[in-house]
This record gives C-alpha cells, sequence and structure tokens, in this order.
C-alpha cells in the first residue's frame, strides 16, 4: 500500500503529460542486484530447507513474508531436495541461534555467504526463481492497476553489459575517483553534496549508487530530453549526489528532475494498519484494490500534493457519501447517466445540432459558471502536467462536480422547451465527458 502511491503518482503523470502531447517513455527501474536481493534469495533458499525437513531458528533479519515460503514451495516442486543441505552443514562453525552471534547483520552476512558456497552455480537458480516469481506478480499487480511500463529496467543489467565501470572510468579519468581504507570514493563534496561516497567497497563490490550513477547516464545516452525520476519521501538526501555525479560525467544535471512522493498510512476508520516489508505484515495494493476499487484507489492517492503525508481512510474510500471525494465525483456522473435514461422513458432524444445551436439559452448563473468551469479544463491539464501535481486534476474534478450537483438540484434538465432541453441536454454531455477524461 506505501509502494502504491508511488506507483499511481508515477502513472498520472505520465498520463498528464502524455495529454499534453509530450512523447513519454515510462520505466520501472528492477533492483535486482546488491545485498537486499541477496537476502531474499537466502530467506528463499532457508525456506526451502525447511520444506525439505531441515529444522533451525529462522534468522529475525529475513524476510519473513508468506510470499517467501511460496516461493520456496516452487523450488521443492521443481527440483526436489536437489539444492538442500543437512542444518549441520549449513550452520558449520555458525551459532544455530542467531541471538548467539550477537549481530544480526553479521549473521544474515554470513549465511549468504554460506548459501553461495554451498549452492555454487545453484545460488543463481535460487536467487532467479525469487527475483522472477516477484517481479513476475508485481508485473501482474501493477497492470491491474492500470500502471504499465516500457520497459522493466534490470539494474543487474548495468553490471553485465560493463556500464558501470564504462561510468567510473569516465568519473576517474575526470578526476572525481580516489582511493581510501580500500575502498573506492567519489568527490561528490566538490560539487554540492554534504560528503564523499563510496563507489566501490573495500571488498571490491560496487554499491547502489555506483549503479544509479550508471543507470542515468545510461538514460542520457539513450537521448531523452528529461528524466523524471520517482522515489519515496525518504530518499530526499540522494538527490545531490546524483546530480553531482551527472556533472562529474560531464552531462546536463538540470535534466533530471526528482519528484518524491511520502508513503501513505492505511487506516480504518480511526485504527492504524501495522504494516512492515521485511516482516511480511503489510496490506498489499492487491487487497486494497480489492476492498476499495482501482479507480477510487488511484483518485484517493494522488489526492494531496505527493510530498505531503497521506492518511488512507478505508472506510472513507468505500464509504457511499459526499464525504467521499470519489464517490462524489462519480455520483456527478452516474447523475447524468440517469438524466438521459429517463429522456428515453419519456419519449425524448436528445438533438445535438439543436442544443448547439441555442447554447445563448444557457443563461442561468449556474450554467455559466459551468461553462466557465468546463473551459478551464485544458488548463488545468496543462498545469498538472508541466507542474507534475495530479492533485490540481483532482481539485479540478471536485469543483466541477460541486458546480453540477448545485446545478442539478436546482434546475430541471427534461423541460417541454426544446431550445433549452437540448441546451441544457448539451451541456451535461460535456460535464460528464470531462469527469470522464479527467
Amino acid at each position: 500500500v506505501g509502494h502504491g502511491r508511488v506507483a499511481a503518482y508515477g502513472s498520472v503523470v505520465g498520463n498528464l503529460l502524455t495529454a499534453t502531447g509530450v512523447d513519454v517513455h515510462r520505466e520501472y527501474y528492477v533492483n535486482d542486484a546488491g545485498r537486499q536481493m541477496d537476502i531474499l534469495a537466502t530467506s528463499v533458499w532457508l525456506r526451502y530447507l525447511e520444506a525439505c525437513g531441515e529444522i533451525f531458528t529462522f534468522p529475525s533479519n529475513a524476510y519473513r513474508g508468506a510470499y517467501v515460503r511460496d516461493i520456496a514451495q516452487t523450488l521443492v516442486e521443481q527440483y526436489g531436495k536437489n539444492y538442500a543441505h543437512p542444518t549441520a552443514t549449513v550452520f558449520a562453525d555458525l551459532p544455530l541461534d542467531e541471538p548467539q552471534c550477537g549481530n544480526k547483520e553479521e549473521y544474515i552476512d554470513a549465511l549468504i555467504s554460506r548459501a553461495k558456497q554451498l549452492l555454487g552455480d545453484g545460488y543463481r537458480v535460487i536467487f532467479d526463481v525469487g527475483l522472477n516469481n516477484i517481479l513476475d506478480d508485481i508485473k501482474d499487480d501493477l497492470a491491474e492497476f492500470g500502471v504499465t511500463y516500457e520497459q522493466w529496467f534490470s539494474e543487474r543489467s548495468l553490471m553485465d553489459d560493463g556500464s558501470i565501470e564504462k561510468a567510473l572510468a569516465v568519473l576517474k579519468a575526470n578526476n572525481y575517483l580516489y582511493e581510501k581504507d580500500g575502498a573506492i570514493w567519489f568527490k561528490s563534496s566538490e560539487l554540492g553534496d554534504e560528503k564523499d561516497r563510496v563507489v566501490i567497497r573495500d571488498n571490491g563490490q560496487h554499491t547502489y549508487f555506483a549503479s544509479d550513477i550508471a543507470y542515468h547516464w545510461n538514460k542520457l545516452e539513450r537521448g531523452f530530453d528529461t528524466l523524471i525520476d520517482i522515489w519515496g519521501a525518504d530518499h530526499h538526501g540522494y538527490i545531490p549526489r546524483v546530480k553531482a555525479a551527472l556533472i562529474a560525467l560531464g552531462a546536463d544535471e538540470t535534466k533530471l528532475h526528482v519528484l518524491l512522493v511520502q508513503f501513505a498510512t492505511l487506516w480504518r476508520g480511526e485504527e492504524k494498519v501495522q504494516m512492515s516489508t521485511r516482516s511480511g505484515e503489510f496490506v498489499t495494493l492487491r487487497e486494497l484494490r480489492d476492498e476499495v476499487g482501482i479507480d477510487a484507489t488511484r483518485f484517493f492517492y494522488v489526492m494531496r500534493r505527493s510530498e505531503q503525508h497521506m492518511d488512507f481512510d478505508l472506510e472513507l474510500a468505500t464509504s457511499k457519501s459526499n464525504e467521499n471525494p470519489v464517490f462524489y465525483v462519480q455520483y456527478a456522473h452516474a447523475r447524468i447517466c440517469r438524466v438521459f435514461e429517463q429522456l428515453t422513458e419519456k419519449g425524448f432524444s436528445q438533438d445535438v445540432a439543436l442544443g448547439m445551436a441555442n447554447l445563448t439559452e444557457l443563461t442561468a448563473e449556474h450554467e455559466t459558471a459551468l461553462l466557465t468551469t468546463l473551459a478551464r479544463y485544458p488548463e488545468v491539464i496543462e498545469r498538472a502536467a508541466t507542474q507534475y501535481a495530479p492533485h490540481l486534476l483532482i481539485n479540478y474534478l471536485r469543483e466541477l462536480a460541486t458546480d453540477f450537483h448545485t446545478y442539478y438540484n436546482a434546475h430541471q434538465f427534461i423541460v417541454e422547451n426544446d431550445t433549452l432541453r437540448n441546451a441544457r441536454l448539451n451541456l451535461i454531455t460535456e460535464i460528464r465527458q470531462v469527469i470522464q477524461n479527467g
């Protein structure tokens, strides 16, 4: 649910830019390399060992969700006990119980090393089964949510094709790298960052930052005019170092726009719903969609500025009341649809040409207000797109719905006067269309 807000925001920003004529390439950066992926792969292997009958204490800072057990079961079904090892071998020279180690991070790192040592090429098999299982689920989940991408960009590909080494070579040639304490550092403090950053650890492994440098350079080399990154707000401090890297590479750092999104806090009325990724105690986007609906979920997610904190109230989002903003807007659309059902029931039909020829009949205060609001729609789309601010569109739709509901309560649409009736029918047809577009 927390990450769902980032997905909805990026999707709507892309749609707004497309609506204004921009050629948008949507890309999902897949973190399929690094320590967290090793923790996932080792977590899957440990659950696999349990499924094969081994008994031990599962590490507290491994991934503990039910989905890890499901992936492990897939391994058992595909490979039997091919990758099983006795508990005594797995934990040789390691304490069976994590607290005996004293440092849970060192403990999981030791288990990662043991997995790689015992499995050999099999480690990559388990790694890929875990990665692909989760990635396939993410792709399906987001597609069902209306969020699609032209490319799923693999972080690992930057290592495999030498992109990271090439980017670091440019930084070295430009005199922005140095060695200290066995590690390679980037002189980011010379370019606006608060301190220098490690790009190659003392064990020879690249940092996430090294991958990010190569990824942004890759995007610039593909010829994009503007790079829009959408990050969780907790990554705010990361912006100066990425911009510093682009400057050091000789690139135009002003092409990079980082949009920050606060994660959503989920509530059910007065009760806060607790979530934690590692422990596996979280509410999924799929569960939220099933309960609230796709349109309502996307609407709620982008209702406020992305950098503002958001409380997502499940009870409010599913309520059929004027306090629920998405229901309020959808109800305006539904009311207009009902007007046209009643039109048919009363033996009338809409004459669009007659209505267009008599728009001067729309002189009531509510009608002139609605015409003015409708005329602002293209401007709202333009502003929402250029400012990367979907909430401006939400505000507009709520205002349009308010104007319509006031109009609906004050006037009859299906009147005897043909010219007035068709002029009003044309007006509410356009209101319905703009609500649908928005």
